[in-house]
């Protein structure tokens, strides 16, 4: 990915409030804004244009991030309708600043971005179909631009839907691949910009300890999310991780693996056994 200066402009002051989002030499634009916010958003001009957006919010059922993308000719339109789901608490709009999106772009664009956001994994989708319009090589090169930029400022405007969950494929400082053992069960993973991941086919003990329940009430919660959304399956007496997760740092990533409370910078080797401690110099 190319490097790129991002200008962010708060209307309000407030990172938390409305936000527009620009890159030099891009022809794009970005804003987001939590809920609250809508109406704020609503009013301004950019959103008579044509685009693309994000509703981000979370499964009432599952607690799992959920997310809608759609495209409009007319995003305000759009959004308008919109309020009548209840399940997001943000919106981020991608707009050309000048106006040459076309129906077939968003259209493109809309289906891409889902296939990249399902492939990615982070966010269950709303939606899941969308139509694949025939663009000529030249907009499809200029759509794949766009994308990219994208990719690149949505993080920065608060979501990770994108984002890879195995990390960037060319961190400024590659990680070791690391190792957590216990009994038959052996996982792989390694540290990442958004924390710790495990990836897919990595195994996990069965049961938790006996402790677990009143002393990590996280971990055996984080575990039976995993384990209803399909995450972890039962496969030969372990739990078998079915796609890449990432944690929110190696002790969280290494419990779930022990069923119980674990040092992750202790429970995590390279493979000559050197502990993540020591790999970092802790």
């Amino acid at each position: 990915m190319t490097s790129a200066t991002i200008k962010l402009f708060l209307p309000h002051g407030d990172a938390k409030r409305l936000r527009v989002g620009e890159v030099s030499n891009w022809t794009g634009k970005a804003l987001a804004a939590p809920r609250t916010e809508l109406d704020d958003l609503l009013v301004r001009d950019e959103l008579e244009s044509a685009g693309v957006y994000f509703l981000l919010g979370a499964n009432a059922e599952t607690g799992g991030s959920l997310a809608y993308i759609g495209e409009a000719e007319v995003i305000r339109d759009r959004l308008r309708q919109h309020k009548a789901k209840d399940f997001w608490n943000s919106v981020v709009v991608f707009v050309s600043k000048d106006e040459n999106l076309t129906k077939a772009h968003i259209r493109y664009l809309e289906n891409r971005l889902i296939q990249e956001a399902k492939g990615v994994g982070r966010y269950a989708l709303e939606n899941t179909n969308s139509s694949n319009p025939k663009l000529p090589e030249s907009d499809r090169e200029d759509m794949e631009v766009f994308l990219s930029r994208i990719r690149q400022v949505l993080p920065v405007l608060g979501s990770d839907l994108l984002a890879p969950i195995a990390g960037s494929t060319k961190p400024a400082h590659p990680q070791s691949l690391l190792l957590c053992k216990i009994k038959e069960a052996l996982a792989k993973g390694r540290r990442t910009e958004g924390g710790f991941v495990v990836f897919a086919k990595s195994t996990a003990v069965l049961k938790i300890r006996p402790s677990a329940e009143t002393q990590y009430p996280n971990t055996v919660a984080l575990r039976t999310r995993l384990i209803k959304d399909g995450t972890l399956i039962v496969r030969d007496g372990l739990y078998v991780f079915a796609k890449d997760v990432e944690f929110t740092s190696p002790s969280a990533a290494a419990a779930v693996i022990h069923g119980g409370s674990a040092n992750g910078l202790t429970a995590w080797k390279d493979e000559s056994g050197r502990t993540l401690k020591d790999i970092e110099g802790a």
